[in-house]
């Protein structure tokens, strides 16, 4: 099979679908691997490590769209790249569709079979391909918090683990999966006071063997969100529902009863936010300010950290590249139930149900169209 590796266009965005070990992977697998020129210069490789280990270097997006029967990227084609897609292309990335009725209808009229990253999912509800950049995310949103939190930057001046004499900051975790694991045990690292809220008394009851001292575990109801977040410093949101819109669990009315220059990072921004005044920021514009509050609402957050979240995201990934390149998607789809949950679309045809219904969609079950 052609797998094609482009460069990642999206605003900062420095990740690289596929390092050099992996085209290696492919290539002895007997696949031939076309790299745009350049793609892997913001994580550290360049087209020579590349050619090295067997790769074909194309001179322009356009070549390589136009070749590859299967594209592996990082983040979901944008406009500029929807003209390039073709009819029965397999595209392999996280796409996140829930958020974007936009982005899913351009991607339901180009034929292309869509298997998104963030949905591909094992039996025991893992999410082997979502995982690896949730744990950059969250770690990642404590040290973006952190330094929000600085007066320069419009925050309330406030040092998270305080020093001997002061109280630390507050820091509030909306969501106990792996974002907001990683994120409180990072602020709780540091000296943080820190409230993790949560829907599942199991998962509570697991983390409560698990965390610092200093992480408090609490049932989420709309009450306790109020009275945590009326005094907290740093807020989190880390809210996921595979595949659906995230919930609005913090309501533009609330910013009111926050500190003015508390932060908020809403990491669940990929999947629209769970915060009602979240809206998708870049690294080089990445805060606003609503009601005194800073909000940071990165959409690509890893990509601030490109030589760790690519080496992080490949070796996650390339075990499902080498399925569909090895048997087509058909037979891949079919033997793998966890990359069978991916397919979100195949020819103008969604097959994720969440997808479907934040939009008012038909559904179509994935297996009715691999025979």
């Amino acid at each position: 099979m052609k797998v094609g590796i482009p460069k990642e266009i999206k605003t900062n965005e420095n990740r690289v679908a596929m390092v050099p070990a992996g085209v290696e992977a492919l290539v002895a697998a007997g696949h031939s691997v076309l790299v745009e020129t350049g793609a892997g210069i913001g994580s550290g490789f360049d087209d020579f490590a590349y050619m090295a280990v067997g790769a074909q270097i194309a001179r322009d997006a356009d070549a390589v769209w136009a070749a590859a029967d299967l594209i592996v990227k990082v983040k979901e084609p944008i406009e500029a790249e929807w003209k390039r897609i073709r009819p029965g292309q397999i595209i392999f990335t996280y796409f996140h569709f829930a958020a974007s009725e936009r982005l899913t209808q351009a991607h339901l009229a180009s034929g292309a079979i869509c298997i998104a990253y963030e949905t591909v999912e094992l039996p025991s509800r893992e999410l082997p391909l979502l995982t690896p950049m949730s744990e950059v995310a969250g770690r990642m949103a404590v040290q973006e918090g952190a330094k929000y939190l600085e007066k320069l930057h419009d925050g309330r001046g406030i040092l998270l683990g305080g020093v001997p004499g002061v109280a630390p900051a507050k820091v509030v975790v909306l969501g106990a999966g792996v974002v907001g694991v990683n994120a409180a045990r990072i602020a709780a690292g540091m000296g943080a006071n820190v409230v993790m809220l949560d829907v599942s008394l199991e998962r509570l009851r697991y983390l409560s063997e698990v965390m610092p001292a200093n992480v408090q575990l609490l049932f989420s109801d709309r009450h306790q969100l109020l009275a945590q977040i009326a005094d907290a410093d740093l807020l989190i949101g880390a809210v996921l529902i595979p595949g659906a819109v995230a919930p609005k669990l913090v309501r533009m009315e609330d910013l009111k009863l926050m500190r003015k220059g508390a932060v908020i990072v809403d990491v669940a921004v990929d999947q629209g936010g769970c915060v009602e005044t979240t809206r998708p920021t870049t690294h080089e514009h990445p805060t606003y300010v609503v009601d005194g509050v800073v909000h940071y609402a990165v959409a690509n957050m890893p990509g601030g950290v490109p030589v760790t979240s690519t080496l992080a995201l490949t070796n996650a990934t390339l075990p499902y590249v080498l399925q569909l390149a090895d048997k087509g998607y058909r037979e891949a789809l079919k033997q793998s139930p966890a990359l069978l949950n991916g397919l979100n679309i195949i020819a103008g045809k969604v097959t994720h149900r969440k997808v479907a219904e934040a939009f008012g969609m038909q559904y179509h079950p994935a297996e009715s169209l691999l025979d």
